[in-house]
């Protein structure tokens, strides 16, 4: 605790920067996390009700359906169903266009996560290698003290320790936040198949009923 304190009083400058790290961390995670679980729906159950209001033409039906759900996965499926009822030609690109914007929505700040991973360990090592030139340049006005060297040693690792500390952290939370993104991603894939195959459908209807005006 004493070395703590020793360190805290002599490079503060240094391990300020990591502190404000870690808090961003925090404030990230929480933020991130809470909206992540406010948005989680169960897709597997969704699918079904949403592929039988298509079916039934019902675009009224799978808006609410849609509201009901909620969320950006509700929002989704209603911009699918207004560019379905809009233009089922171009529905596959306009759609990607809605699903990239939801995907921008849950990558908000996970950059954040990922520079504090990659800067705190170098912050950390600053801190430690300035430590270490005023430990040596104190040793060679004061002469031996091996008290002192050790102290100075000490209060210089504890910057690398509480670097590496934040970044990881800061890391594990950027693959655990972006596992769930790709989560995300798939599920909108999952609700783009189900539109696409209901607009292919629409196609090979009318493509019949042409073929068979045309054979009559």
């Amino acid at each position: 605790m004493e070395l703590l304190i020793h360190s805290i009083q002599l490079d503060w400058p240094v391990l300020l920067p990591i502190a404000i790290c870690s808090i961003l961390t925090v404030m990230v995670a929480i933020d991130r996390a809470t909206y992540y679980h406010a948005n989680k729906r169960n897709v597997i159950e969704l699918i079904p009700k949403l592929q039988s209001e298509l079916n039934k033409n019902n675009y009224t039906g799978a808006r609410f359906l849609a509201e009901k759900c909620g969320g950006i996965i509700g929002e989704l499926i209603e911009e699918g169903v207004r560019i379905l009822s809009e233009q089922k030609k171009g529905f596959s690109r306009a759609f990607d266009i809605s699903s990239a914007l939801a995907t921008r929505k849950l990558e908000h700040r996970l950059t954040i996560l990922g520079t504090i991973g990659g800067v705190a360990p170098f912050l950390g090592l600053f801190g430690t290698v300035v430590r270490i030139l005023y430990t040596f340049q104190d040793l060679a006005s004061q002469g031996n003290q091996s008290a002192a060297v050790a102290m100075g040693i000490g209060s210089a690792l504890i910057a690398t320790a509480f670097g590496l500390g934040v970044a990881i952290v800061a890391v594990v939370c950027y693959n655990s936040f972006q596992s769930t993104v790709r989560r995300f991603e798939d599920d909108f894939q999952i609700i783009k198949l189900l539109f696409l195959t209901f607009v292919d459908s629409e196609e090979e209807v009318n493509i019949q009923s042409k073929s068979s005006v045309a054979l009559g």
